[in-house]
């Protein structure tokens, strides 16, 4: 199995684990909050719209990572091409 699939794996059981923690919170916390109904509602929706929000800004973060990373990487492979280099220059 390579280390690739592994982090995969690892990082789906990390997100569900943490979808898991996060709905039991929010069904602990509904049940013993002191509001009405009404009140309750409005504040699901508030905060449905806001995870909307943030939702929709992840893809531009997850890219902007992703480009970092890309230049991280690139930058990695110069150093060491150049390193190569020199050293079959002293040979």
């Amino acid at each position: 199995m390579s280390n690739k699939s592994t982090v995969k794996r690892g990082f789906g059981s990390f997100l569900s684990v943490f979808a898991l923690g996060a709905t039991a919170g929010a069904a602990a916390a509904l049940l013993t909050a002191p509001r009405t109904g009404r009140d309750t509602r409005a504040q699901l929706k508030s905060a449905a719209l806001g995870l909307k929000r943030k939702m929709g800004r992840a893809p531009a973060a997850i890219r902007a990572a992703g480009d970092q990373t890309m230049k991280a990487g690139v930058a990695a492979y110069d150093q060491a091409r150049s390193g190569v280099t020199r050293r079959a220059d002293t040979v």
